[in-house]
């Protein structure tokens, strides 16, 4: 069975983001995107909320055509472009990557529909950003891994990942990682056993 894997910076307090959705405050470097594109090769689809997906639509289609952009972002844009895009909105109508190719739109029934796209044939799926669609993934106990980047960085207000999650659930630790600028990457999977 395929499996979800979450990848989220966090401050060292717990956010997001912060309270506008300012995401400068994260450690991103080179460092930390080639740890971030290792999950190319483990991935063929990605998870996103409404706003995360219109971000990265906004910004990825542009890539191609600009010549000022890295072979990185060249490389996660062919990844993007190929991969299966779900989409879980209530709100969208449809998903319009590229003509709406690879595309699903997840509008109700979440945990039935993730749960039929993890029997179907291929690679597991990035869980990328989207942090409130993220609670609800972790209500519903349909994350299988989490990577979480702890950033070296305290925010005074911002968008806490945890808040409103009421559901307990125990993890395990599979690795950490401390990169140079001193961001501290962790590998968490659920530790279902001991339900």
């Amino acid at each position: 069975m395929r499996k979800i894997i979450s990848l989220i910076h966090l401050s060292l307090n717990g956010f997001t983001s912060g309270p506008n959705d300012e995401l400068d405050w994260i450690a991103y470097d080179h460092e930390l995107e080639q740890d971030a594109h290792s999950l190319h090769v483990l991935t063929d689809a990605v998870i996103w909320g409404r706003r995360t997906y219109e971000g990265m639509a906004s910004y990825w289609l542009t890539v191609p055509g600009n010549p000022a952009s890295t072979p990185a972002e060249l490389e996660h844009a062919r990844f993007l472009d190929a991969a299966t895009k779900i989409v879980v909105s209530r709100t969208l109508e449809r998903v319009a990557w590229n003509n709406a190719q690879n595309t699903v739109l997840i509008k109700d029934h979440i945990a039935e529909e993730i749960h039929a796209i993890k029997q179907q044939p291929g690679k597991d799926i990035w869980f990328l950003g989207s942090p409130m669609l993220a609670r609800t993934f972790m209500e519903l106990d349909l994350i299988d891994e989490y990577r979480i980047n702890i950033n070296p960085t305290i925010l005074g207000e911002g968008k806490a990942l945890f808040a409103g999650v009421t559901r307990s659930f125990p993890l395990k630790l599979l690795a950490s990682k401390t990169f140079q600028s001193g961001v501290v990457a962790l590998r968490y999977e659920p530790d279902r056993s001991a339900k």
